[in-house]
C-alpha cells in the first residue's frame, strides 16, 4: 500500500508538470506574437464599435425626445400665440418628464426669455448672466441641437446632460430652445457598465479636448492635454473622426482607439493597458514555471500525506454501525469536523441532538437481544425518516444516538427532536407478534464557533441527563 501511495503522488506530479509546462510554453509564444497586433487592430476597434452601438441605444433617447418636442406643433402654436396660458406648457413639460423618466424638461421662449419648467416659470434668461450663456449659444448655433453637461437650473446641486434643441416657427426662425436632461450619474453608471463589460477605460471628450464624461477611478485630468502620455497625440485625436495610437506612460504601454459620435459632437475614447510587454511576457513565463514547480511539489506532497493519513484512519475504523446503518463513533469525529467547517463558512447554526431510548434494558430483558436489536434498527430508521439529507445520524453508544442538524438553531433543533420523539412514541416496534412501545429522551444544544468537540459532547450529554432525570419521554435544552 505505501508503494501505491508514492506511485500515485509521482504520477500526479508528472501530469501537473507536463500540463503546466505545456500551457506556459504555448501561452508564451502565442502572447508574444499576437498580443499587440490583436489589441491595436482588432480588439479595441471592435470594442469601440460595440460601445458606440450601445450608446446609440442607451443615450440617444434624450435627443429623440428633444427633437419631438421641438417639432411639436403645440409648442410652436402656443409660443406664436403669445404664451397666454403658461399652465399649458408647464403641464406639457411635466407630462414629458414623467412619461420619459427624465430628470428635467424645459422650454425657453426667445421672445419673453421665460424659462418654463414642470414646476413653473423659474426665471428669465439674460445675456448678462454667465449661467445663461448656454441658451444663447444653442440659439445661435448652426446645428439644430447641442449637448452639454451643466448644473440643472431648477436644482443647482444636480449635474445633468442636457440636449438643447432649437424650436423654429413655420418660416424657420428660432423662437426658443427646448429639451430634456439626463442625470450625469445615470450616464456615469452606463459608462461603468460598459467598462465592466468590456474591461476597458471609457471616456468622452469634446472637440476642444475637454473630458466631458467618464466613469469612477478615472483620475483628475480635465482635458486630453492634462493626461500623461496621451497629450502628445491629443491634436491628432481631436482632428480625426477615428484614430488609433499606442503610447507609453510610466513604463507601461497603452492602446487607445477614438471615434467620433456625431450625434453628440464628442469623441469616444476606449483605452486599454497592454496586459504584458515582451519583457513582461518572458518574466511572467519564468514566474509561471517556478510557481508551477512549487505548486506541483506542494500538491504532490499534500496528496501523498492526505492519502496516507485518510487511508490509515479508514483502515482502522469501520465507517458504519452494522446494526443501525448510522455512522459509528469514530467516523462521526471526521463527519462533525466537516459539517462544523461548512456551517462556519456559510454562517449557519449547527444544532446537535443526543437521543437515548428510555428503559432500554427492560426491552432486552423482556424480548431478548433480538428484540432490542429490532428496536434499535426501527428507532434509527424513524430518526432518518424525519431527518433531512444534510443531517447526520451517529450511533454514539449502546442505545444512544447523536444527530447533527446543520442550518438549525437550538430552538429549531428542539422542534425537530420533538417531531422525532412523537413519531417514535406513536409507532411501536413490531417484533414477531408483539408491539414494543418505545419512548426516547433527548438533550439538545447548539455548536458554538471554535469550541472543542469534547466540550460540545459534554454539554449535550448534560442536557440528556437532565431530560432522563425528569422521567421518560422528556427533552432538555442546554
Amino acid at each position: 500500500m505505501p508503494g501505491k501511495k508514492i506511485y500515485f503522488a509521482i504520477v500526479l506530479c508528472i501530469l501537473l508538470v507536463v500540463g503546466f509546462l505545456t500551457t506556459s510554453f504555448v501561452s508564451f509564444y502565442v502572447a508574444r506574437q499576437s498580443l499587440e497586433q490583436q489589441i491595436a487592430e482588432s480588439t479595441l476597434p471592435l470594442t469601440s464599435d460595440n460601445i458606440y452601438s450601445e450608446i446609440q441605444r442607451d443615450l440617444l433617447q434624450p435627443i429623440f425626445i428633444s427633437s419631438l418636442m421641438a417639432q411639436d406643433t403645440f409648442v410652436r402654436d402656443w409660443t406664436l400665440a403669445g404664451e397666454n396660458d403658461p399652465e399649458q406648457i408647464i403641464r406639457y413639460l411635466g407630462e414629458i418628464q414623467m412619461r420619459y423618466d427624465t430628470v428635467t424638461s424645459y422650454f425657453i421662449s426667445d421672445k419673453t426669455r421665460n424659462y418654463y419648467h414642470p414646476t413653473g416659470v423659474i426665471k428669465q434668461v439674460s445675456e448678462d448672466d454667465p449661467a445663461d450663456f448656454w441658451y444663447f449659444q444653442a440659439r445661435d448655433d448652426q446645428k439644430p441641437y447641442e449637448i452639454n453637461v451643466d448644473h440643472d437650473t431648477a436644482d443647482r446641486s444636480r449635474l445633468a446632460v442636457f440636449v438643447n434643441y432649437q424650436v423654429r416657427d413655420y418660416d424657420g426662425n428660432v423662437i426658443g430652445i427646448t429639451g430634456v436632461g439626463l442625470s450625469v450619474n445615470s450616464v456615469t453608471r452606463l459608462i461603468e457598465t460598459y467598462q465592466k463589460r468590456y474591461g476597458r477605460t471609457i471616456y468622452f471628450v469634446d472637440l476642444e479636448g475637454r473630458i466631458t464624461l467618464h466613469g469612477s477611478g478615472f483620475g483628475t485630468s480635465e482635458t486630453l492635454h492634462d493626461r500623461d502620455g496621451i497629450r502628445a497625440h491629443a491634436t491628432q485625436i481631436l482632428t480625426s473622426p477615428g484614430y488609433s495610437i499606442t503610447y507609453e506612460d510610466h513604463g507601461e504601454t497603452y492602446f487607445v482607439n477614438s471615434r467620433l459620435v456625431p450625434e453628440f459632437g464628442w469623441l469616444l475614447l476606449v483605452e486599454q493597458k497592454e496586459h504584458i510587454g515582451d519583457q513582461k511576457i518572458e518574466t511572467t513565463f519564468l514566474i509561471n514555471i517556478a510557481v508551477s514547480l512549487l505548486i506541483t511539489a506542494i500538491v504532490g506532497i499534500a496528496a501523498y500525506l492526505t492519502i496516507r493519513n485518510y487511508q490509515n484512519r479508514l483502515e482502522e475504523l469501520a465507517s458504519r454501525d452494522k446494526l443501525t446503518g448510522a455512522c459509528n463513533r469514530q467516523v462521526f469525529d471526521l463527519v462533525f469536523e466537516g459539517v462544523a467547517k461548512s456551517c462556519k463558512r456559510r454562517a449557519e447554526p449547527l444544532g446537535v441532538v443526543c437521543i437515548d431510548l428510555d428503559e432500554f434494558k427492560e426491552v432486552n430483558d423482556t424480548f431478548g437481544h433480538p428484540g432490542g436489536d429490532a428496536t434499535l434498527k426501527e428507532v434509527a430508521t424513524t430518526i432518518r425518516r424525519h431527518s433531512r439529507e444534510s443531517d447526520t445520524l451517529c450511533r454514539w453508544g449502546g442505545d444512544e444516538f447523536i444527530l447533527l442538524l446543520p442550518g438549525l438553531s437550538r430552538q429549531e433543533a428542539m422542534t425537530k427532536a420533538r417531531e422525532i420523539s412523537d413519531a417514535i412514541r406513536e409507532h411501536p416496534v413490531r417484533f414477531g407478534r408483539d408491539n414494543i412501545l418505545v419512548t426516547v429522551s433527548a438533550g439538545i444544544t447548539e455548536y458554538r464557533d471554535g469550541e472543542e468537540f469534547e466540550t460540545l459532547i459534554t454539554r449535550v450529554d448534560n442536557a440528556l441527563y437532565t431530560a432522563k432525570n425528569a422521567g421518560r419521554d422528556h427533552i432538555s435544552v442546554a
